[in-house]
């Protein structure tokens, strides 16, 4: 039997889902979360084999829930439940270490294959998130020469107002390119750019 984990703000999408899955003869749903903040809390008591995530919810963010609940149980499989399938939130949620990305509008039988495969470890993801996924692999990023060296220098500790004085710019002219590095990297902050770059090559390693 597999132990699932429900967690969406919507009261309605989680009675949706519980009437879906409880059709199933090896899916139980053991509990339900209307939080980020009750999803870790839950899972705590009820110890579910995969976790079906919201992304977006009012007290907190489902990419951080789900590095919380992986961060105390390694075990447990994440598969994101959302509306949204921009590049920057698949990023994130796999960067978590989700094991699937799925969209609201999977019938069921797409839903409780994922649900499965991810019990067995499996990554699952929608077709729409699949290939955007491919695409993005296949594109080159198009980090210009300063983007990187900005980030390089990032990446060695120096402050905006550092990196500003050593490659003579200001310190608005530091920020602004890292605000389109964030935004073609996927990620929200210095840390994770430095971390993305690495990750892909852009950096060499330190």
């Amino acid at each position: 039997m597999i132990r699932v984990l429900l967690v969406d703000d919507h009261p309605v999408v989680r009675e949706g889902l519980r009437g879906i899955l409880g059709a199933e003869d090896d899916i139980e749903v053991v509990g339900e979360a209307g939080s980020a903040a009750d999803a870790v809390a839950v899972a705590r008591a009820y110890e579910p084999d995969v976790v079906l995530m919201d992304l977006r919810m009012p007290d907190g963010d489902g990419v951080q829930a789900t590095r919380d609940l992986l961060a105390r149980d390694p075990n447990c499989r994440v598969v994101v439940l959302t509306t949204y399938e921009n590049d920057a939130d698949i990023l994130r949620a796999v960067e978590a270490g989700a094991t699937g990305y799925l969209l609201k509008d999977a019938g069921r039988s797409e839903l409780t294959g994922a649900i499965r495969a991810a019990a067995r470890g499996k990554t699952v993801l929608a077709p729409a998130v699949a290939a955007r996924l491919v695409s993005r692999m296949r594109s080159p990023l198009d980090l210009t020469p300063r983007e990187i060296e900005v980030l390089r220098l990032v990446g060695a500790g120096r402050t905006n107002a550092e990196i500003g004085r050593e490659l003579l710019v200001s310190e608005a002219t530091v920020k602004t390119h890292l605000l389109r590095t964030f935004g073609k990297l996927g990620v929200s902050d210095r840390t994770a750019a430095v971390t993305a770059a690495l990750r892909r090559g852009i950096l060499p390693p330190y």
